[in-house]
């Protein structure tokens, strides 16, 4: 896909090639079924490299980890399994859905995906993320009433230490650093890192600030309400003196052979998750009613191949998005199903979807452009 970084232009002007438009693949760590049967959580981990080798045997262009602390996720540790999954692969990209920055030391995180980098061959990304679950503040020690400080202060050192060859810094929540070059090194200007947002606009304009993508967390909602941070995010770069960068989304769904299928499977696992985590939260309980809302509307990719690829192709072009992912992985599902799950939304959902689009290129509705890309010229666009 081409495009034109903060020009003008139409989108006749534009040569289009769908094959540019990226899909990933999220897992949050939650533990699986086999026939019935619980998963250990080494179990758990062991198959996570599997689906991120089924990803990349299905034609699916990224792998992502999130970061949890909490029963039933096993993804805590995600720089380790990428590692592992960078052992097993050989051309997918592998990131993170989130990185919990506010409570990571950013000098020991710059270390860990440099590793990352270099042992998967310059494949390593991350998305960089306040959290919305706030477990990982009280189990290491950081109070909850910084939680926009310490973001701030910590992406700042995270980017200069990508972006800079020696760094002189002092900040309020960790030691001072003196001319510090670290090792192992990662490429120059860093790897790609994209700002994840649930829905705050002061998150969207700070990634713009920072020149940096932007991943809209959608798990919600009609997720067309996002095309005015979207835009907003786009107004901000050409404000900050930006080039266009990337728009990604994250989503949850699964994909089987028919809509009803998919719809009772995934169901039967997404109810008693979203159960516990109303009664956290205090919004609303899962009714088959809202469920059967989200699955038709709303940020649920729940169904057939077809039915999937037409609602991701719509919003590909109202949210103007670079990249799709998909949150595959439901708590107990039965590994079977997020097999199958993978195995259709890389061979039928993806292509569908550039077919679509490809029927209709002259349709980006924001800019008459085709979306950014996350890498030019081999390097990170941020960097």
């Amino acid at each position: 896909m081409t495009r034109q970084s903060g020009g003008t232009g139409t989108a006749g002007e534009v040569v289009i090639d769908m094959a540019g438009l990226e899909f990933g693949l999220n897992s949050f760590g939650d533990v699986a079924t086999d026939g019935g049967r619980m998963l250990s959580d080494a179990e758990t981990l062991r198959l996570m490299v599997e689906e991120a080798q089924l990803a990349e045997s299905v034609g699916l262009d990224v792998f992502s980890v999130g970061e949890h602390y909490r029963e039933g996720m096993v993804d805590s540790a995600t720089p380790v399994l990428l590692a592992a999954a960078a052992q097993a692969t050989s051309t997918i990209r592998l990131g993170t859905s989130v990185t919990v920055l506010s409570t990571q030391d950013p000098v020991r995180l710059y270390q860990q995906f440099a590793t990352v980098d270099g042992l998967s061959g310059g494949r390593a990304q991350l998305v960089l993320g306040r959290a919305s679950a706030i477990e990982s503040f009280p189990l290491f020690g950081y109070d909850i009433a910084d939680y926009e400080d310490i973001f701030e202060e910590k992406l700042d050192l995270f980017l200069r230490l990508m972006r800079e060859d020696r760094v002189t810094w002092s900040g309020a929540y960790r030691s001072p650093l003196e001319a510090v070059r670290l090792h192992p090194r990662m490429p120059e200007g860093g790897i790609p890192a994209w700002i994840g947002i649930g829905g705050s606009p002061d998150s969207v304009v700070r990634a713009a600030r920072h020149g940096l993508p932007l991943m809209m967390a959608i798990i919600g909602g009609r997720p067309e309400r996002f095309a005015g941070h979207a835009e907003l995010y786009l107004r901000a770069l050409a404000q900050f003196g930006q080039p266009e960068l990337p728009i990604a989304q994250h989503s949850l769904g699964f994909i089987a052979d028919t809509d009803e299928e998919a719809k009772n499977v995934h169901w039967k696992h997404w109810q008693p998750v979203v159960k516990r985590v109303s009664e956290e939260r205090g919004f609303y309980p899962p009714t088959a009613e809202r469920y059967a809302e989200e699955v038709g509307t709303g940020a649920l990719y729940v169904g057939s191949p077809e039915t999937v690829a037409r609602k991701i192709a719509g919003i590909v072009r109202a949210n103007h998005l670079s990249r799709f992912d998909l949150k595959y992985d439901v708590l107990h599902m039965d590994r079977a199903a997020r097999a199958r799950s993978i195995r259709l939304f890389g061979e039928q959902v993806a292509p569908r979807v550039r077919e679509l689009l490809a029927d209709d290129a002259d349709d980006w509705r924001l800019t008459g452009r085709t979306p950014a890309q996350i890498v030019k010229g081999g390097k990170a666009v941020h960097a």
